[in-house]
Order: C-alpha cells, then sequence, then structure tokens
C-alpha cells in the first residue's frame, strides 16, 4: 500500500492555526441568541416551527445539520428570513476564522 501524507490547511500569514468552526455550531449560536434575545422558549418556538422541543435544542447546540425547510422555518419563528440568519452566520464564522487564502 501506499503512504498516507496528511496536507496542512492554508493559513493566512503570521496566524495561529485555529479550527474553523462548524456551520451547524455557528447557526446554533445564532439561533439561541436571537431567541433569549427576544425572550422566548424552547417550547414556544418548536411549536411555531412545527418541530420537537429535543430537535430545536440540538440544533441549538450544534449537534444536528438541519435542512433548509427547518432553517427557514425556525428563523421564521423566530422573525427573521433565511437571508438574516446566513448573512449572521457567515459574519460569525468570518470573525472567528479570517479570510481564506488560497491562491499562492
Amino acid at each position: 500500500m501506499g503512504e498516507v501524507i496528511a496536507f496542512p490547511a492554508p493559513q493566512s500569514p503570521g496566524s495561529p492555526a485555529a479550527p474553523e468552526p462548524l456551520w451547524r455550531e455557528a447557526v446554533g449560536h445564532e439561533l439561541r441568541a436571537e431567541r433569549q434575545e427576544s425572550g422566548r422558549t424552547l417550547t414556544d418556538v418548536a411549536a411555531a416551527a412545527g418541530v420537537s422541543m429535543q430537535y430545536l435544542s440540538e440544533v441549538e447546540r450544534g449537534r444536528k445539520e438541519p435542512s433548509s425547510e427547518i432553517l427557514g422555518a425556525v428563523a421564521g419563528a423566530l422573525g427573521l428570513r433565511l437571508v438574516d440568519l446566513t448573512a449572521r452566520v457567515t459574519r460569525t464564522i468570518g470573525r472567528v476564522s479570517g479570510p481564506v487564502c488560497l491562491a499562492a
């Protein structure tokens, strides 16, 4: 058999290696922050979105990878458009990981 070669992840010059956050974790963080900021409970938002409270809890904790339909329903139950949620997640991930340069 051949040798397995690990390729290093691209890094910005001078920055320490930090793992990029997972999309599902960033989505969950933003959904939970919005829900808590609006003073709503998991039960309330889950019922409005048509999902179980347990499932919404797992989405908020970054344990589940929800479909776009579920994300749309939960975002809508929180008064957000899916594009607004996506923009928030993009900003969150951008702050944590910084720009990625793939060109040499």
